[in-house]
């Protein structure tokens, strides 16, 4: 162990000041990098120490972290993962989001690990980052701009081309719809971080874009033949685990997860819908009929993106919408006109929003028209089934326009501006719309979601060990397998890594490959037990914002109505539900585990041995 940054860091944290266009330069504390690693640790630490916890996600006091890991642009695999970071408008806790492409690795080579967006800039523009600092430069004239247009627009104004790489909010971050999201568009693929508001925050900051000019860093090893021998030992297994990745992308999820009767329909109300209606949206019939090309993050074998053209919708080389989008988009609406979700799902991306929080927002709105909470006169979009209105939809609620201003605040704020009996149809926790995974179907993802410091995402505690049968049926070791899932994805997270990637090549809990990966890399002596530990570290830092914040707490840590109080009505897992009893349980025993008090909040003596104690209250 050595106590200076070990040289896979580039070491510095890049502080933008929008008011000013001043930047300033902070060290990497070598004691930091070994408590949270990177990435995902390093932007919760930074908003830690820069966000007061009485600020509004849209003051100019929030702050906006891009940041990367230790294993970007080294043999690990696919680590071309960044992460954003901020209080998110959602949720109003501690929110990040993972994306790939080429700028994670881009922001690498300039050798700052984080680069902190503080303040509000005077009109709308972009901020561009090079290994030099940055300069905050004007954008006015790119003010309705969609994503992929903002991309390119600022990638020819640098004449670097694609030796620039831009994440872009659209028109839905300009008017801070509260899930709007930041699209990058690399030469091989785009990356999306989708979920918690990231685009919404950088509207209010008047930012329209990031850019990253290419620097000279390149991250230095301890042992470099050692870690490209343990990632080329991998390849086997990773290509093997990821083959239906690699054929459909996670579209192909769609036909097993509806078959288990585990895929909401109808705004939820049901888990399963005919083989005809899922066929009709599957991965199968998209490879079949629509994809043009597969697409890849950098330094990524698997490559389960893919392209797709819709020629009726004037569709061409659009990004394919992932399961969750299928899901929110789709059968949560019951729409199954696919070329019409493709058009959807397309100009969520191009507009810049959350097709997760988007889709099921709409969905939960449409079960209100049919239960008589809204009418034709709020919107005559709200049928379900209605394709042509979920195209509308998406225009409208990027620009507010209509109901689409309603739509663009979220369900959850949605459900507080009508009857008290709306509450029953939302679909999330914490301010957050529920991902695709069952948490009815998943006793995993019933105490996953309600201790998520996300609220309603599905990269907290992860679905992929139940589909193989681990705690999906059961409660007895549930809450301590959902923690330590949590450990595993924060740790992934920080390192950056992508979880398909992770889960399917390196294992689904933190083991001895990603101990001695780190070691590899940074030339440190950590035990397997100590890697969990960054995980659980990080983990904690995050539940520390959002109880400093008022969101955290056991009354937070909950599920919605039809979650606790309606089991599934049909299907091959009918009658499954999580009542209050049984998450109550199921909470005290993942406090106990996590050493945490009654109430959720992490104790003195459990910071003090994960080596946090200055952070306690």
């Amino acid at each position: 162990m050595t106590d200076d940054l070990p040289p896979v860091y580039g070491g510095r944290i890049l502080h933008v000041h929008l008011d000013s266009g001043t930047t300033e330069v902070e060290r990497i504390d070598p004691e930091d990098a070994r408590r949270f690693l990177g990435g995902n640790g390093f932007a919760a630490k930074v908003v830690h120490d820069h966000v007061p916890p009485e600020s509004d996600p849209f003051d100019s006091e929030n702050v906006v972290a891009f940041a990367v890991g230790p294993m970007n642009a080294t043999p690990f695999q696919s680590t071309s993962r960044g992460v954003v970071g901020c209080i998110s408008p959602m949720t109003n806790g501690f929110f990040d989001s993972t994306f790939g492409g080429t700028f994670p690795r881009a922001q690498k080579t300039t050798g700052f690990d984080v680069v902190a967006i503080h303040g509000v800039a005077d009109e709308l523009s972009y901020v561009h980052v090079s290994e030099d600092g940055a300069e905050v430069k004007p954008a006015t004239d790119l003010a309705g701009y969609d994503t992929y247009e903002t991309c390119s627009e600022i990638r020819d104004r640098e004449g670097e081309g694609y030796d620039t790489h831009v994440a872009a909010v659209g028109p839905a971050g300009e008017n801070q719809v509260r899930y709007a999201c930041l699209l990058h568009e690399s030469e091989i693929r785009e990356g999306v971080a989708g979920r918690g508001g990231s685009g919404a925050v950088l509207g209010s900051k008047n930012v329209k874009a990031v850019a990253v000019r290419e620097g000279d860093f390149e991250p230095e090893l301890a042992e470099e033949g050692d870690l490209r021998e343990l990632a080329i030992g991998r390849m086997g297994t990773l290509m093997e685990e990821t083959q239906m990745l690699q054929e459909y992308g996670t579209s192909g999820l769609v036909n097993p997860i509806n078959e288990m009767g585990k895929l909401g329909q109808h705004n939820y109300r049901s888990e399963q819908t005919d083989d005809e209606k899922a066929e009709a949206i599957s991965g199968e019939r998209l490879k079949a009929e629509y994809v043009t090309e597969d697409t890849t993050c950098a330094n990524c074998a698997v490559k389960c993106g893919k392209h797709v053209t819709v020629q009726s919708e004037g569709v061409t080389d659009a990004k394919i919408p992932e399961f969750e989008s299928l899901f929110a988009t789709a059968t949560m609406t019951d729409v199954f006109d696919v070329e019409r979700v493709m058009k959807a799902n397309d100009l969520c991306d191009r507009l810049g929003m959350d097709t997760i929080s988007w889709g099921v927002t709409v969905a939960f709105a449409r079960e209100c028209d049919e239960a008589g909470l809204l009418s034709n006169v709020d919107s005559p979009h709200l049928d379900f089934g209605d394709a042509d209105g979920l195209v509308e939809l998406a225009r409208q609620t990027a620009n507010r326009e209509g109901f689409g201003d309603r739509l663009a605040e979220g369900s959850f704020r949605l459900a507080d501006s009508l009857d008290d009996d709306a509450e029953k149809y939302l679909h999330g926790t914490k301010g957050l719309e529920f991902a695709a995974h069952s948490p009815r179907g998943l006793k995993g993802m019933s105490i996953g979601y309600a201790t998520s410091t996300r609220g309603g995402s599905h990269h907290d505690t992860r679905p992929t060990p139940q589909y193989d049968g681990e705690h999906t049926e059961t409660t007895e070791g549930t809450p301590e397998f959902a923690a330590r899932n949590q450990h595993f994805t924060a740790l992934g997270d920080s390192l950056t890594q992508c979880r398909f990637v992770s889960e399917g090549g390196w294992g689904k809990f933190v083991n001895d490959r990603y101990r001695d990966a780190i070691n590899y890399a940074t030339g440190w002596d950590l035990s397997t037990d100590e890697v969990e530990r960054i995980g659980e570290r990080v983990y904690n830092l995050e539940r520390l914002i959002n109880v400093e914040r008022g969101v955290a707490s056991r009354e937070t840590d909950t599920l919605s109505h039809r979650v606790m109080h309606e089991p599934i009505p049909d299907g091959p897992a009918e009658g499954m539900y999580c009542p209050p009893e049984e998450l109550e349980t199921m909470l005290s025993e993942y406090y106990e585990f996590r050493g945490w008090d009654d109430d959720g909040v992490p104790t003195r003596d459990r910071l003090d041995e994960l080596g946090m104690a200055e952070l306690a209250n």
